[in-house]
């Protein structure tokens, strides 16, 4: 005999899944108590992940970086240090967006976070090996705290987390939060770096 999950049936391989599992009405009440803050760390990430597009149309248009746009260094450099923050901005708009759905228990939404968190470890291992072999540009202590250390962490405290929504639903949920408006802060620090420096560093280094 499965247990039932509502409409996904799951064998009683998992003890902690068998006993672990709580009224509908209770997880409908820990998610719709957090409503406001996904919807506003959604719309938030969804309006800066337009805004990055807009202001990086606009520096393509700068003179020194027109005359750069073949450049494979450059492209390279863009790949490991604005491509990321576009991915931190998408993971929290996707995770808000999951955790304002009616599911009817734990267990799917406890994948999710899970596949979220090992897709972000396997990214950032992946931004980490790109930093250090693109040479357009020789990255401080800064850049890998803020682009490699702390996404590093912040995946790591996010796949953490689906096991303890799973147990404990309550503080399952502080954690997720913490580690979205992480992935939202780090995303805004590494987006102005990068305007910053296409700015007021590249005409200077042109």
């Amino acid at each position: 005999m499965g247990v039932n999950l509502g409409v996904w049936p799951i064998p009683p391989v998992c003890p902690i899944i068998q006993n672990e599992l709580i009224p509908q009405g209770v997880i409908m009440t820990e998610l719709h108590a957090w409503q406001t803050f996904y919807n506003i760390v959604g719309s938030s990430a969804g309006a800066l992940i337009g805004l990055q597009f807009v202001v990086m149309a606009l520096i393509s248009s700068l003179p020194q970086n027109q005359r750069n746009a073949a450049n494979p260094e450059i492209s390279a450099a863009a790949t490991a240090f604005s491509t990321p923050t576009i991915v931190h901005f998408g993971t929290a708009l996707v995770l808000s967006a999951l955790l304002c759905a009616p599911w009817p228990t734990r267990f799917p939404l406890v994948c999710l976070i899970a596949a979220a968190g090992i897709f972000g470890l396997v990214y950032g291992l992946l931004i980490t090996i790109r930093l250090r072999r693109q040479s357009a540009y020789r990255p401080e202590f800064e850049d890998w705290l803020f682009h490699a250390i702390l996404p590093l962490a912040a995946n790591a405290a996010l796949a953490a987390a689906a096991p303890l929504v799973l147990i404990e639903i309550h503080a399952g949920l502080f954690l997720l939060a913490a580690v979205l408006l992480g992935l939202m802060l780090i995303g805004i620090h590494n987006a102005w770096d990068s305007v910053t420096y296409h700015v007021f560093s590249r005409p200077n280094a042109g």
